[in-house]
């Protein structure tokens, strides 16, 4: 089998185990996969393959929709400043990985995640204070995934800092990975004449492969829910933060 079919093949392998993770937990597709994905090839073709199971799979986590619109109302600076940040940052260094230090970078927020996930402890943030700490979050949450195709960080935390009920948090999550997406497609579509080519793969022909990644993405993440009701959601979670946390530390050492 050729080294590109290998590839492919991993990729799916990998979408799966990241649409589980989702399933199980609520979160982690997107994190899972440009962590796997970025050991095997650049981490701008990564990102352009996670675009539709990552868009896809997080307007399903946002129904209902008839209560998305408290939850826009109250995050919309976070939003919006997600897209400066995203575009921002597209537009001040180029397109995802394209810089020599993403990988460190991607390591970092990683490890930044997975020891938020194991030992941050959210504090409640004032009424007073959401609108602009929320600005300032989307920004940076924009900055980090331009530059490295993950968007967690510090999105989450600030999320969880907000003390939404389980429902509301889970929509506002779907919300911000949703609005990361589409900001990152655009940035991405944007530079693709000036950057036809990603990791040797065209920009459609990226496209038409993220829209195949969908189908392993749905099924893990069907599969992760009817594991949730068997698994401890909170074992499952401190072991994949803790395989992040390694693989993270591993990226950040080797560069």
């Amino acid at each position: 089998m050729a080294e590109q079919e290998w590839v492919f093949v991993a990729a799916l392998a990998v979408f799966a185990l990241a649409g589980v993770v989702k399933g199980v937990v609520g979160l982690g597709l997107p994190t899972v996969s440009m962590a796997l994905l970025a050991l095997l090839m650049p981490a701008g073709q990564a990102a352009a393959w996670l675009l539709l199971p990552s868009l896809v799979t997080n307007v399903v986590q946002m129904r209902p929709v008839a209560a998305l619109m408290p939850v826009l109302r109250r995050l919309w600076p976070m939003q919006a400043g997600i897209v400066l940040g995203t575009l921002g940052g597209m537009g001040c260094w180029g397109p995802v990985g394209a810089l020599p230090v993403a990988r460190m970078a991607l390591g970092l927020a990683l490890v930044a995640y997975a020891a938020w996930g194991l030992w941050g402890r959210s504090a409640a943030i004032p009424v007073r204070h959401q609108a602009w700490l929320g600005l300032a979050c989307g920004l940076a949450t924009g900055g980090i995934a331009a530059l490295t195709g993950v968007f967690v960080v510090p999105a989450v935390a600030f999320l969880q800092a907000l003390n939404l009920p389980r429902q509301a948090l889970m929509q506002a999550m779907g919300l911000s990975f949703t609005v990361s997406t589409v900001a990152l497609g655009l940035g991405m579509a944007g530079a693709a004449p000036a950057v036809p080519r990603a990791g040797g793969f065209a920009w459609g022909q990226a496209v038409l492969v993220s829209a195949l990644m969908l189908l392993p993405a749905l099924a893990g993440m069907a599969w992760g829910a009817r594991l949730r009701e068997r698994l401890s959601p909170p074992l499952f979670k401190r072991v994949l933060m803790l395989s992040l946390l390694v693989l993270g530390a591993y990226m950040c050492i080797a560069g």
